[in-house]
Formats: C-alpha cells, structure tokens, sequence
C-alpha cells in the first residue's frame, strides 16, 4: 500500500506514523471505559453536509467471516493493516466517514479517526459467509439502542431474501423491527436489499438483474410503520444502463454499494458515475474496493471516487 499522503490524518495515526498495535492492546486491557469516552467527546456533524453528497468507506466484512478481496483470501485478517489503511482512506478530502462494526470503530475512536465523521453502526452479521445459516442474517451487531448511547450517525442492514427459503420472512420481520426501532430514536438506518439463491452446488448469489433489484428495493421500502429515517443501500445492476428504471421504485434517498470489483477498478468507476447522475442516489458506500485496489495505491482509489461525487 502507498501511504503518502497530504494532510488531515487523525492525530494518532499521524503521531506513530501507522497503527500502534500494543497502545491499543493497552487501552482496551486497563481502560476499557476509554472507548465510551472517546464517543462521548466525539466532535460531530450533520449526516449529510453542504454538499449533499455521502462518500462512505465500509469495513463490516471481517465479522462475517468476508475477508477476502479478490483472489487473496484473507486481504482483510490483519486488523493493523485494515485500520492504517481505514486511517488512510479517513483522511482523505471528500471522504464522509465509516460503515463498521463495534470492534472496529472502537479502534478507530480511540485512534481519533472518528472526529467530524459520519459513523454507521452495523447491526446484522449473523448470515456468515459460506454458512448454512447464511441467509438466517440475525442481529448480533449494534442494535438501535448502541448506535444512540455513542452518539453515532446511523445504522445498517443487510436483508436477502430467498422466496425458496421460508426463513426469508423471519429475515424480513427482525428486519421491519429493526426500522420501527431506529425510526422511533430518528435515526436512519441504511438497508441493503438483496434477491438471492443458492446454486445447485449450494452456493449463495446475489441476483442482480433489473427485473430483481426492482423487487427487492420495493420490498425493502415497506418495511416498518414509517419510512421517513430509511435510506437504501443498493448494487448497480448487471447492466448499468437499467439503473435508471431500477431507481424509478422508490423515492428513499439511496446510496450506491461497492462490492468487491476484482481487477476491473476502473469499470467499477464507470458503473458507479453513471448511476450517480439519477435523482435519489445520494453517494457511495465502498470497502474492498477502495481499501485493497488491484495497484494498491489507497489514495489514488478513495480520490478517484470522491472525484465521482
């Protein structure tokens, strides 16, 4: 990873010049109450800001077991690699601020990283990558309740659903609950929506076709008695062009999900820009893709994507 960069890195980071490890270590084994006070003291700002736009980097992958990024397997198992390079992409211009889950935001609050970012709590991990259970994506994340105590922005969800899969309708109720309880404390909570099946050979797929993502964005606009602090998280579709009409299903404020892109980085771009143009997508949602580029230049790829804003 190239790490030169200008400016704006949080005070930490910059102060040992990468992730200290044993400091961390430290804290969380003498004061562990150091992580409630670091959230408590946390500057913050407005969800969106003057520019209307959101440019969110995503690492809630390690806690389903997701740590692969393209063909190397385990890109994202070391967590002083992960958090410099979350540092790195957090003090980037342009860059909003995190989607993760509590372990590593409690790093990055105490590293100071977190100040006058936008934080999204993850709150459904359950579904492990590659599990049986995989679709029965329970709540063991933050609940609405955590994301309130530490003054954090918003919260997000992850909802597949499977109409061979009865448990599906377990998902989508735990999933409604969810959005009653974040609409009551009126905080937003980013759904991400998902038609998925299960191969012949048992594994589990995303389907990404106009005809699905349609159904799936629908669905997920209903759930709960009030949309008003619901915000979609969405792929682009198979064929980018049919982004448009996709779209056309609901007017909750939506932003648009990375995934991991492999070696066609800059396809991803093109994708992402286009999509970007249509009225209710608001901003990016990226991990994998921004954090573990094919280059590895970290910088050149959070910028590139600002830059699409």
């Amino acid at each position: 990873m190239k790490a030169g960069h200008e400016g704006g890195a949080p005070s930490s980071y910059a102060r040992h010049g990468g992730i200290d490890i044993a400091e961390l270590v430290r804290l969380r084994t003498h004061h562990p109450e150091a992580v409630a006070e670091a959230a408590a003291r946390r500057p913050r700002r407005p969800l969106v800001d003057d520019t209307g736009r959101l440019m969110i980097v995503a690492a809630d992958h390690p806690a389903r077991g997701a740590l692969s990024v393209g063909d190397r397997k385990f890109a994202m198992a070391n967590r002083a690699d992960l958090l410099e390079r979350l540092c790195l992409a957090l003090s980037r211009p342009g860059v909003d601020g995190v989607l993760a889950t509590a372990d590593i935001l409690d790093d990055l609050l105490l590293l100071g990283a977190l100040d006058h970012k936008v934080i999204l709590g993850s709150m459904n991990r359950g579904g492990l990558a590659g599990a049986s259970f995989e679709l029965d994506d329970r709540f063991t994340g933050h609940r609405p309740q955590d994301i309130e105590r530490l003054n954090f922005d918003a919260g997000k969800l992850l909802l597949r659903i499977d109409y061979d899969d009865p448990g599906s309708l377990r998902t989508l109720e735990s999933t409604a609950r969810a959005v009653d309880e974040m609409a009551q404390r009126r905080l937003p909570v980013f759904v991400e929506p998902f038609l998925s099946r299960r191969t012949p050979e048992g594994k589990l797929v995303n389907d990404l076709s106009a005809e699905a993502v349609i159904k799936s964005i629908a669905i997920a606009s209903g759930l709960g008695g009030s949309s008003a602090y619901t915000w979609l998280k969405v792929p682009v579709t198979e064929n980018p062009d049919d982004m448009a009409r996709v779209m056309e299903t609901s007017t909750l404020p939506a932003v648009l999900l990375g995934g991991d892109v492999g070696e066609d980085q800059e396809g991803a771009y093109e994708k992402w820009r286009g999509a970007l143009q249509l009225p209710t997508v608001q901003g990016l949602v990226v991990g994998r893709s921004l954090l573990y580029p094919a280059d590895g230049d970290v910088t050149a790829a959070v910028d590139t994507a600002v830059g699409l804003l």
